[in-house]
């Protein structure tokens, strides 16, 4: 088994340009916290002696999977998790909280718990001894039952993290919905959970002082971005807003009236023969975009069309290609969800947002778009070489971590093009309900290179997850997209 020290350092393991040792993965480098792991909680348990095995290369996407699996869940809050490894552990608080982790869990799932004969070795002393806080109580079963997440009493039905038994869509509004459903806008909503209202507090803090610590906004963002916080934070990580307080208005408004000066000089040429095609592209496109009831609105595809018209007119190298429609979207969600207090943005009426307000929403989303794009835009330059590249990574990366799926999808002649080139040309967006983009891009935003590179593992690990229904289909045919399995 590999050491930790070999666990924190696996991307280095190889120089030779693989999936894997493209980037220093934020998630693999600095996984979340877990005591069992770590000799704070351990000093006192003897070590057995093991025979050291050579580790094989199979195993280090499962060691990736395995150290970053938990930060997507809905209990992790890492703060308290250090506080309660810094104090002793005795064998009574180990013991209630095995006991509480396993009630909880009985609740939840809804079946009867068996009476319990009360233990004075197992009752809370009121010692000095300062308590387990409960996001330190699910942490210590961690490695006991990794898919459960224990939460207080009063707030166990609040959030359900992600099953590995369950589909993605149907689980992700818990697991990947921040501090609340994503497809929902906050402002007026149910209260926050404790937990929840601590990890507000937190950005809030971090957001409030004269400089923003940016690597600091990373590491609390990879878990997740509270929704009240979600615009502020989008636009500091993707390099809009400068990390400087006092010069983020004066930025502001001159991005914004930089960007409408581009409109009054590109945009009137969107008739030109040189440009019409480009425009009769997007035209086209936009109402094919989702959700529907969103895009379709006047005011939204006005919006849309000008703001991809103008970013093909000023990046000739590639143009308007269809694709980058789709990543106009979140952005424009996601700010203007500043605005629309408590509703359900995929049927929301922005005719009710005042115009300068839709102005400012409309420059925001173009800068944050562009900032994305410049990170990928070989994906959509001539021949999308970056979309072939990646394409072809993932493709050796599947054959290292689950050769099975890789063999099965060879002996049944299915190329990976033609399911994964969606899956890089537009991000997954396709394929994923809006409410799990917006949770997934707080994380692509707190990596280095996160659409470009970690989204490779994403991919990777959506075969993995479903690896059982994949292995069971002979008849790929009217499954091109395998859009079936999720």
């Amino acid at each position: 088994m590999a050491s930790d020290g070999a666990r924190k350092q696996f991307w280095k393991r190889s120089n030779s340009k693989v999936p894997g040792s493209i980037q220093h993965v934020y998630g693999a480098q600095h996984p979340p916290f877990d005591p069992l792991l770590h000799g704070t909680v351990l000093k006192a348990a003897p070590k057995v002696p093991t025979t050291p095995l050579k580790a094989k290369r199979v195993s280090t996407f499962q060691e990736f999977e395995s150290n970053t699996s938990d930060a997507w869940d809905a209990g992790e809050d890492e703060d308290e998790l250090l506080a309660l490894a810094a104090g002793s552990l005795g064998s009574a608080v180990v013991m209630e909280t095995a006991r509480r982790v396993l009630r909880d869990h009985s609740q939840r799932q809804g079946r009867p718990r068996l009476p319990e004969a009360p233990g004075p070795e197992l009752r809370p002393q009121p010692s000095t001894e300062s308590p387990p806080a409960s996001s330190g109580d699910l942490r210590l079963v961690k490695s006991v039952s990794e898919s459960h997440t224990s939460c207080p009493t009063g707030s166990a039905s609040d959030t359900v993290p992600l099953q590995r038994s369950q589909s993605l869509p149907h689980s992700a509004s818990g697991a990947l919905g921040g501090a609340a459903e994503p497809g929902t806008c906050s402002g007026g909503g149910a209260a926050l959970s404790e937990r929840e209202a601590s990890r507000l507090d937190k950005f809030r803090q971090l957001l409030a002082g004269p400089h923003t610590d940016l690597e600091e906004l990373r590491r609390l963002s990879w878990s997740g971005i509270p929704k009240p916080v979600r615009p502020i934070t989008w636009k500091l990580l993707s390099g809009y807003l400068p990390a400087n307080v006092d010069r983020r208005p004066a930025t502001l408004q001159r991005k914004q009236k930089e960007y409408f000066a581009f409109i009054d000089h590109y945009y009137d040429s969107r008739n030109d023969e040189v440009h019409q095609d480009t425009y009769r592209q997007i035209h086209i496109d936009i109402p094919r975009m989702s959700p529907e009831a969103l895009i379709l609105q006047p005011k939204v595809t006005e919006i849309f069309e000008r703001i991809l018209f103008i970013w093909a007119i000023r990046h000739p190298a590639s143009g308007y290609v269809q694709g980058i429609n789709d990543l106009v979207t979140p952005f424009f969600v996601v700010f203007i969800c500043e605005y629309l207090d408590g509703e359900d943005v995929a049927a929301a009426d922005v005719s009710h947002v005042p115009a300068d307000v839709l102005r400012n929403v409309e420059a925001d989303t173009y800068w944050c778009m562009s900032k994305l794009l410049d990170g990928i835009q070989d994906n959509y330059t001539f021949a999308q070489p970056g979309i072939q590249m990646k394409v072809k990574m993932l493709e050796e990366l599947v054959s290292r971590i689950d050769e099975q799926v890789h063999r099965h999808l060879e002996q049944h002649e299915v190329r990976y093009l033609q399911f994964a080139f969606r899956w890089m040309n537009n991000l997954l967006m396709r394929e994923l309900p809006l409410r799990c983009t917006v949770r997934l891009w707080d994380t692509y935003q707190s990596e280095p290179e996160g659409f470009a590179h970690f989204h490779l593992y994403v991919c990777a690990a959506f075969l993995v997850r479903w690896r059982k229904e994949i292995l069971e289909e002979r008849d790929f045919q009217e499954l091109p997209l395998m859009g079936a399995f999720w």
